[in-house]
């Protein structure tokens, strides 16, 4: 079993480098590295000492390894890292603007781009006939010269159709493109690797938008991933189901979801990304587990029923993101009080809850768990952010049950205090509660340095906002 992630950006140097170390380690005697090298590989040579460091990462060998970096290196691109605001003196900076302006690229996104690549198109009109990648932007189908259907090009080194299905601007034409350029040899499963992660940023993720800034969709989102589908785009891909389940915040639907197992989600044996990537990529079964996961946890019932109908197996592992910490689709839907999915996952063959689950699952629904000590702290050891997920779903009245067990109500857990959860999402119940049981409203988070009151400015939360600055002075809330 491999015991770690490949880092952001992995370079083979730096694998080439763990391999020496990890040589000359159990050369020292070193009882960690012994004990990898006990579990992958006996090390007396630096090719053991690559391939100890190879298994460790989940590959088979060490050149598989290599060629994983070799593809990561080929298909990776970090379009947020591209800057605006530059020179418009020649007519390549004028089109390249326009593109990096009009296109999702999940970094500093805001819809005032897509206004000021609408004012440079005004500006200068002749950017819709520059290139191929800008006339299938701006939406101007006449003209596209089709031999560059599936030529990489633009700021970002995009292929047209990335272009069209990143493209915010809600212009004319988008699936008439589409076809046109599928048509001429576009790639449906075209992609690229955000920054070198492995899961591919693919033309139908760009058609569904969301993810952690919860970008809109494409405004032709169904039909132009129907047109993609039926060309042969692979449904189980794994970005889409990120940013359209736990990689966005609420509220949720399931139009992806639905469309996807339509076309064969959770079936087959991949598709080209998936073969690209390997064990760094999630297989179709996993992918539907995850999802499972999530609708546990989010209480999201028709998603559980639609996953569950495809014979998806109530226990199953998936992935597993790390923000539910490892639990069971049934422990987290009981837990969380998801009572019609938490019937549900019993029905089809969940195991039930051991002890400590239903303390959780007491604690939730608000009740004191009469507990002795020991079971209270390793309750409190086994999932620490429990209040993180309580206070995100308004579980007000979890928040004592949970302190009198020995949860601490302000410690940050995935970059946030129960408190900066429930006021962004609104649950002033909750952030009454919280407050009244002595949590910090001042307390600030890791990554962006807010604290409560501005978690809930940052999404228009004006109860919690109203209620926030009205606390008596001495709270810090600002």
């Amino acid at each position: 079993m491999p015991t770690r992630n490949l880092p952001d950006d992995p370079h083979l140097d730096h694998l080439r480098g763990q391999a020496k170390t990890l040589l000359k380690q159990v050369r020292a005697g070193d009882s960690a590295a012994l004990a990898l090298a006990a579990e992958f590989h006996p090390v007396q040579t630096l090719a053991d000492a690559q391939l100890v460091i190879a298994r460790s990462y989940g590959f088979p060998s060490w050149p598989r390894i290599v060629r994983h970096l070799e593809l990561v290196d080929h298909y990776s691109r970090s379009p947020h890292r591209q800057s605006v605001g530059g020179p418009l003196d020649t007519p390549e900076q004028r089109s390249d603007e326009f593109l990096r302006l009009a296109t999702l690229h999940y970094g500093q996104d805001d819809p005032a781009r897509q206004q000021s690549a609408r004012e440079l198109l005004e500006r200068y009109p002749e950017i819709a006939e520059s290139n191929i990648y800008t006339q299938v932007v701006a939406g101007n189908l006449d003209g596209i010269d089709v031999s560059q259907a599936s030529v990489e090009g633009g700021p970002y080194r995009w292929e047209p159709l990335l272009y069209l299905t990143y493209n915010r601007l809600e212009a004319p034409n988008q699936v008439e493109i589409a076809r046109l350029l599928l048509e001429n040899g576009a790639d449906p499963n075209a992609g690229y690797l955000w920054q070198g992660l492995p899961s591919p940023f693919t033309a139908l993720t760009g058609v569904f938008g969301r993810g952690e800034g919860d970008q809109p969709p494409h405004r032709d989102r169904v039909e132009l991933a129907r047109v993609l589908l039926d060309a042969g785009a692979d449904p189980n891909d794994s970005q889409t189901m990120y940013n359209c389940g736990p990689g966005c915040p609420p509220p949720y639907d399931d139009v992806h979801l639905e469309l996807l197992l339509e076309y064969g989600l959770g079936r087959g044996d991949g598709g080209p990304w998936h073969e690209r990537m390997t064990t760094a990529h999630p297989t179709p079964r996993q992918l539907l587990e995850d999802e499972l996961v999530f609708a546990s946890s989010a209480g999201l019932l028709h998603r559980a029923e639609l996953v569950l109908a495809q014979g998806t197996d109530p226990e199953g592992l998936g992935t597993r993101h790390p923000g539910f910490g490892r639990q069971r689709p049934y422990e987290l839907a009981a837990v969380q009080g998801h009572t019609e999915i938490a019937d549900l996952l019993r029905a089809r063959g969940a195991a039930p809850l051991d002890e400590i689950h239903e303390v959780y699952a007491a604690a939730m629904r608000g009740e004191i768990p009469d507990v002795d000590a020991a079971l209270a702290a390793r309750a409190v050891a086994r999932v620490p952010h429990l209040p993180v997920r309580a206070a995100e779903v308004g579980r007000a009245e979890a928040m004592e049950p949970l302190q009198r067990l020995g949860f601490d109500l302000n410690r940050i857990s995935g970059g946030a205090a129960p408190i900066h959860r429930a006021a962004l999402n609104g649950h002033l119940e909750t952030v009454r509660k919280l407050v009244e049981l002595g949590a910090d409203p001042s307390v600030r988070d890791p990554n962006y340095n807010g604290n409560a009151l501005g978690w809930a400015e940052h999404n228009h939360q004006q109860a919690v906002i109203e209620y926030l600055k009205g606390l008596p002075q001495g709270t810090g809330t600002h």
